[in-house]
């Protein structure tokens, strides 16, 4: 049976080119406001929150980023999953955690799927510390947004384990054009949800809220 999100889904990410908008509009709809999760050197940051499974946490979240206000950044000077050309908030691609990251990204490669490159990133907490992952980035990455990027968090505690406030993940929606390629692209990659046809390349993130009624955020 096709699964309603991707087994190794990691996170999803709603980016904006306003970090405070963005924020809002996540908890306006679902009720649940996202936790600051830290600065990147990118000149983003990011607030999070969590996802249950059948009420269980898992390792998976929410990722509410945009430019850092912190510090001043500006929208247009962050091309960070395109928040330079968003006129606003919006579920714009996923991540995913393979078993075996480097085996995937040479599979990618072999396939012709531009993943980028597996490159060091790191964010600074609230607190301070520092979180250091590996993840697929880079210019020669595919401009499709529904491709997945892939991350892999070596030593670092996984975000969603992590005391946030938690919404209940019902499925992860996929529209393209082209169908058959991404679906192609999804069985190099692991992806094992079903990509439905449509005009525009699409993400719906369904989650339900805390009085369980189901929100769709795209």
């Amino acid at each position: 049976m096709t699964r309603v999100f991707p087994t190794t889904l990691d996170h999803v990410v709603l980016a904006g080119p306003d970090l405070a908008e963005a924020v809002d509009h996540v908890e306006r709809l679902t009720g649940v406001r996202g936790a600051p999760g830290g600065q990147h050197p990118t000149g983003t940051a990011n607030h999070l929150i969590a996802f249950t499974v059948n009420g269980e946490r898992t390792p998976h979240y929410l990722e509410i980023i945009g430019p850092d206000p912190a510090r001043g950044v500006d929208a247009a000077d962050v091309a960070t999953f395109g928040i330079d050309g968003l006129a606003g908030p919006g579920v714009r691609t996923f991540a995913i955690h393979p078993d075996d990251v480097e085996a995937t990204f040479a599979a990618a490669a072999e396939a012709g799927i531009p993943l980028g490159e597996l490159l060091p990133l790191s964010r600074r907490t609230p607190a301070g510390d520092l979180l250091e992952w590996r993840v697929t980035s880079g210019p020669n990455r595919t401009p499709e947004r529904v491709i997945p990027f892939l991350i892999d968090w070596g030593t670092t505690p996984h975000p969603g384990l992590s005391d946030l406030l938690t919404l209940e993940l019902l499925a992860l929606r996929v529209v393209h054009p082209d169908p058959a390629a991404i679906s192609a692209a999804y069985q190099v990659l692991g992806v094992d949800v079903e990509v439905e046809a449509g005009e525009e390349p699409s993400l719906t993130l369904v989650v339900a809220a805390p009085d369980g009624t189901p929100i769709a955020l795209t």
